[in-house]
């Protein structure tokens, strides 16, 4: 696999992480324990809506993710994102998470590959293609 179908591969991936947890588990409500852990962060009484707005702005996350579009701002605004739910919900909400404390593992991961992905692969590509124009304007 080049780094140009890999990159695209894991982009789709990115992506799809993304509009499903936010299309399924949060507007189409299919994991109810995600709107348990906003009632308990932000209070029970609008946690219906805010778990919507937040479903909609990771649906809104995969579809930025997936048009490349500033990718590197995107990448670095996923990165935050992930980390900051994932400490506010390690130190508040672990028991309702799904594998606990663990979860952080996961979030590490994620943010592991979302990084690889843009930083690393994107880069090379990015190299590959200012050599290219080089060569063929030389």
């Amino acid at each position: 696999m080049t780094n140009k179908q890999l990159h695209t591969a894991s982009t789709i991936i990115i992506s799809l992480v993304w509009f499903a947890n936010g299309l399924f588990c949060k507007v189409l409500n299919f994991v109810p324990r995600h709107e348990q852990i906003v009632a308990r962060i932000l209070g029970v009484d609008y946690s219906r809506p805010l778990t919507m707005l937040i479903g909609m702005s990771e649906i809104m996350m995969a579809i930025w993710a997936f048009s490349k579009f500033k990718s590197r701002l995107n990448a670095i605004l996923q990165i935050l994102v992930v980390a900051c739910m994932n400490i506010l919900e390690f130190i508040l909400v672990p028991d309702l998470l799904l594998w606990g404390k663990l979860n952080s593992m996961f979030a590490l991961f994620f943010i592991g590959f979302v990084y690889y992905n843009e930083f690393v692969l994107n880069q090379k590509l990015l190299e590959q293609t200012e050599t290219s124009h080089k060569i063929h304007s030389s």
